[in-house]
């Protein structure tokens, strides 16, 4: 049988002999580990460690003796074979500087990471995403029909077994539950430093404050608006001549790569939650 890479995440409450004992499973199945890093978080106790190795093993025979080995330590744990790409939902309103991004790294191979479809409440971005060759798919979002649009993404999301959700500038609130359901796979790109300067007018009110750096962030949706878990952020400086509309021009150049940084991160299994901070793995 030819040799399989492997990605392993595991969280945990911290304790002796957890490495060992990864170590020592991957030896038993004949893997060699090429990549290891760990982390201990000093707040809450949380073990983090993500895991790359190979081996000829099956994933159910990694699985297993991951599972028997390390069960004393009650981990949270995923194994996946690093050719099983993470598969991505992108939902858009009417801006798709990110989207085009998002489709053009995707496409390139710049992204370990399959886009399986896009929403919209606009039908602006449907002839970029069938020049990809992307499902592009129009859902109408008014106060009357919010609910029968997230019964849409939720179907959507079950049918094409997506890993992650990724808000490309989708400027309409996500409900609390969808929120609680969608928990750690939702991701949105927030065109400011946070926190600051929140909202929708978050360039001008930079602009009003004579900042001189402007930023973007991405981040984990939780129900409280801008305020979830931070993966990726950026900045580019400004001075006091520069404009709102140039504001807008630079803030999505530095949008655009924030998002698709914070994308592959997580793509990669290199992203773990502990409470509302992120344990970010670099590459």
């Amino acid at each position: 049988m030819p040799e399989v890479t492997y990605v392993v995440t595991l969280a945990c409450r911290d304790m002796p002999g957890i490495v060992r004992a990864l170590s020592s499973a991957v030896f038993a199945i004949d893997g060699n580990i090429l990549e290891n890093d760990q982390f201990t978080d000093p707040v809450t106790g949380q073990f983090c460690m993500r895991t790359r190795f190979t081996c000829e093993a099956g994933v159910e025979q990694v699985r297993d003796r991951l599972e028997g080995d390390l069960a004393a330590y009650e981990p949270t744990l995923s194994i996946r074979p690093e050719s099983q790409r993470r598969r991505a939902l992108v939902m858009v309103s009417q801006f798709d500087h990110c989207l085009a991004d998002l489709l053009y790294r995707a496409e390139q191979g710049d992204l370990a990471l399959d886009i399986v479809a896009v929403v919209s409440n606009h039908g602006v971005c449907r002839d970029l995403c069938a020049r990809h060759d992307v499902p592009f798919i129009q859902v109408e979002v008014t106060p009357s029909t919010k609910s029968a649009a997230e019964d849409v993404v939720r179907d959507l999301v079950a049918r094409h077994d997506v890993d992650l959700v990724v808000l490309a500038r989708y400027m309409q609130i996500i409900s609390p539950a969808l929120c609680s359901e969608l928990s750690g796979r939702i991701v949105n790109i927030h065109h400011s430093f946070l926190p600051g300067f929140k909202g929708a007018r978050a360039y001008h009110q930079a602009y009003e404050r004579g900042v001189k750096l402007i930023g973007a962030t991405a981040h984990f949706v939780t129900a409280d608006l801008d305020e979830g878990p931070i993966i990726e952020q950026d900045v580019a400086r400004v001075t006091h001549a520069r404009r709102p509309s140039e504001f807008i021009a630079l803030g999505r150049d530095v949008e655009r790569t924030v998002l698709a940084r914070a994308v592959g991160l997580i793509a990669e299994d290199r992203v773990m939650l502990v409470g509302q901070r992120t344990v970010v793995f670099s590459q």
